[in-house]
């Protein structure tokens, strides 16, 4: 079978750049002789976005009614993709089109996933963009389980069985692919170009630092603990247990030993405490292992978030 490219675009508030990037992407697609499509998922933009992409052919537009954020941006058009290669790539004209038959030339090889590498990102700013972009991305590497230098680049190709058993939800694109790796997936990175943005200013700031955290925290939870969520909760309630035991046998020595009244400490109410918050815990597990085993599968293909689907042929 004939491999068919879907490009896949989550687009914020870049309508300076969109005319350019789809005139070079149209060129770039139309050179690996493979047939394609371009999804532009709106993704609530509030300038001229909307208009400019209604403009664009050949062209799938999607417009969310809201902003959801590039996951469930991403998430859609994963869901609404026709082919059997998914490229997603950045809207704002920092990842370059022209790198896109490098990574399907990669993915012919036999991976699964191909990333691209932005190798000179931050040439020119060492300390206070590239020493904390490395760090990020070795930690990120480090907790996904994934040898790669990137995680922030959105250009990358995918085959489309990779995300079969993927549940988009929250911010969790930045670890797209160390879930896929956890399902089996081979993965490559190539180094790609990069060009400092023209237009507009970045989405990101210090708050993706915090946001990175707590989806790595997400990750590790949900990778070890999704199928047996009562264990989780369990072991942190008999953690409370012990610790309300043994401040209890503190309780008594200060009682027995010491000759201190019951009152005089504040032992009687961490005791009484920690035993109410292990059984709230154990309970909450038991709610939590409930709620799984009934609950059905759910993501970004819900189409509650689509506002409306223009095709432009």
């Amino acid at each position: 079978m004939q491999n068919f490219i879907s490009a896949i675009l989550p687009v914020f508030n870049e309508e300076k750049s969109l005319k350019e990037l789809h005139e070079r992407l149209v060129e770039t697609l139309q050179k690996t002789g493979l047939p394609f499509e371009i999804i532009f998922v709106n993704d609530g933009s509030s300038d001229r976005t909307p208009q400019v992409l209604e403009e664009l052919t050949p062209a799938k537009i999607i417009h969310l009614k809201r902003n959801f954020g590039q996951t469930v941006a991403l998430g859609v058009g994963v869901r609404q993709a026709q082919g059997n290669i998914l490229i997603t790539i950045d809207a704002d004209l920092e990842n370059d089109p022209n790198d896109i038959p490098l990574l399907l030339e990669k993915l012919n090889e036999g991976y699964d996933v191909v990333s691209g590498w932005r190798k000179k990102r931050w040439a020119g700013a060492v300390f206070s963009r590239r020493l904390p972009s490395i760090m990020a991305n070795k930690f990120l590497s480090f907790a996904g389980g994934v040898k790669i230098h990137d995680f922030g680049c959105t250009l990358k190709a995918y085959r489309r069985e990779m995300f079969d058993n993927i549940s988009f939800s929250g911010d969790m694109h930045r670890l797209l692919l160390a879930y896929m790796a956890r399902q089996g997936a081979k993965i490559a990175e190539i180094p790609v170009n990069f060009t400092p943005r023209r237009f507009g200013k970045s989405k990101y700031g210090a708050k993706r630092i915090f946001d990175v955290l707590v989806d790595i925290l997400a990750f590790y939870f949900f990778e070890k603990y999704h199928n047996r969520v009562l264990h989780f909760f369990s072991a942190a309630g008999v953690f409370c247990f012990i610790l309300s035991f043994l401040i209890f046998l503190i309780m008594l020595y200060y009682k027995f030993f010491l000759g201190m009244m019951f009152v005089q400490t504040p032992l009687p109410i961490l005791t009484v405490s920690f035993v109410i918050v292990g059984f709230q815990l154990i309970l909450m597990g038991l709610i939590a292992e409930l709620v799984y085993r009934s609950s059905k599968h759910k993501d970004s293909s819900n189409l509650t978030y689509v506002k409306k689907e223009i095709i432009n042929n």
